[in-house]
C-alpha cells in the first residue's frame, strides 16, 4: 500500500488527506497545533477548516514529523512557511520520496517559485506541482474537480496516477514554469475583483479585470519561461475564474472587504486564513519593476494595499489610461507587416 503524509492541516491539505485515504492508500494528515490535531482525531473532521467533511476511518492525523517517512508527501503549507516546512521535513523523509507542492505563491525576497524553494531545501526529490480551480469545500465533498500535474512528465503522470479518482480528475503538464506563475498570481487578480465588487461595481467591470488581469498574467509568465498556451489551461485561466468568482475564494473575499473600506490588518484578521494574493501583489510588483513589463492592475493593486491609496481612484486610474491594443504583440506585427508592404 502506498503510503501518503500530508504537511498542512488547513482546509486543502484536509481535503487532499480524505481524497487520498478514500482512494485507498495508508494517509496521514500532520498539522502542527496538538490541541487542534487532538480535535480532529476525535471528532474526525476538521470542524475549523473544513467543517462537515468527516474523515475515513483509516485517515491517521498527527503532529509528529516522522509520519513524513513516506512514498508521498504533499505539501499543503502557505507560501511564506514552505522553506522553513521543507528544512524541517527534509531528516524524516525516505530517499525517492515523491514531493507534491499545493501552495500557489511566490518567495518573498527570493522571488523563486515554490518548486524552486523546495528543490533546493530536499535535493534529489522529484517536485511535482499541484494546480487549478480546486476549491477544498467542494473537493471535501466530492464535487467534479479538474486540476493539472506540473513537472518532468513521467513524474507528473506518477501524480496523475496517485490522485486521479472518479471525481478528482488530474491532467499532466511539462510547463512547471506557467503553471506555477498562473495559480500565484491569479490570487492577486482575485483580490482586485473583490475590491470592485466591494465598491459596488457590477459584472462588467469583473470581466474586465479578470481578462486583462489573465492578460498581465501571460505577459509576465512568458517572460519568465512560461508556455502561452498553459494560461488558457487549468492553472491559468481556470483558476483564475474560480478565485475570482466564487464565494470559497478567501481572496476575492478580502478584496470585497478592502472594497468596503475596511483596513488591510482587519480585513485578514476577519478572514481567518492566509490570504496569498497579499503576499503575491508584492512579489509580483517587484517582479514586473525589474523586468519592465507594464502590469497596470498589479500596480494599482500594490498601491490600495501598502501604499493606502484609495480604491476607487486606483479604478479610475486604470479606467483612464493611454488608448491601447487589446494584444499588443498580435498589433505590432502587423504593424510591422504593413510597414514592409508600404516600402
Amino acid at each position: 500500500m502506498v503510503k501518503v503524509a500530508v504537511n498542512g492541516a488547513g482546509s486543502w491539505g484536509t481535503a487532499l488527506a480524505v481524497l487520498l485515504a478514500q482512494a485507498g492508500y495508508s494517509v496521514t494528515l500532520i498539522g502542527r497545533r496538538s490541541e487542534e490535531v487532538e480535535e480532529m482525531g476525535r471528532r474526525r473532521e476538521n470542524a475549523r477548516y473544513l467543517p462537515g467533511v468527516m474523515f475515513p476511518p483509516d485517515l491517521q492525523v498527527t503532529t509528529d514529523l516522522a509520519a513524513l517517512n513516506a512514498d508521498l508527501v504533499v505539501f499543503s503549507i502557505p507560501s511564506h512557511g514552505v522553506r522553513e516546512a521543507a528544512r524541517l521535513a527534509s531528516p524524516h523523509l525516505r530517499a525517492q520520496t515523491l514531493i507534491v507542492n499545493t501552495a500557489k505563491g511566490l518567495e518573498e525576497g527570493s522571488h523563486k517559485r515554490l518548486s524552486q524553494v523546495l528543490t533546493e531545501e530536499l535535493p534529489g526529490h522529484p517536485v511535482v506541482v499541484l494546480s487549478g480551480p480546486s476549491h477544498a469545500e467542494e473537493v471535501g465533498l466530492n464535487m467534479p474537480t479538474t486540476v493539472v500535474a506540473a513537472g518532468e512528465l513521467t513524474t507528473a503522470q506518477r501524480v496523475q496516477d496517485l490522485f486521479m479518482t472518479p471525481r478528482f480528475r488530474v491532467y499532466t503538464n511539462p510547463d512547471l514554469v506557467g503553471v506555477e506563475l498562473g495559480g500565484a498570481l491569479k490570487n492577486v487578480i482575485a483580490l482586485c475583483t473583490g475590491i470592485a465588487e466591494g465598491l459596488g461595481y457590477g459584472d462588467n467591470t469583473k470581466a474586465a479585470l479578470m481578462t486583462r488581469g489573465l492578460a498581465e498574467i501571460a505577459r509576465l509568465g512568458t517572460a519568465m519561461g512560461g508556455d502561452p498556451l498553459t494560461f488558457a489551461g487549468l492553472a491559468g485561466v481556470g483558476d483564475l475564474i474560480v478565485t475570482c468568482t466564487s464565494r470559497h475564494s478567501r481572496n476575492r473575499r478580502a478584496g470585497v472587504a478592502l472594497g468596503e473600506g475596511k483596513p488591510l490588518d482587519l480585513v485578514l484578521s476577519e478572514v481567518g486564513m492566509v490570504v496569498e494574493g497579499v503576499r503575491t501583489t508584492r512579489v509580483a510588483h517587484e517582479l514586473a519593476r525589474l523586468k519592465g513589463i507594464a502590469m497596470p492592475i498589479v500596480e494599482e493593486a500594490f498601491q490600495v494595499l501598502f501604499a493606502g491609496a484609495d480604491p476607487k481612484a486606483a479604478v479610475s486610474n486604470l479606467m483612464e489610461r493611454g488608448k491601447r491594443h487589446e494584444l499588443e504583440e498580435v498589433a505590432a506585427v502587423r504593424l510591422q507587416r504593413e510597414a514592409v508592404k508600404r516600402v
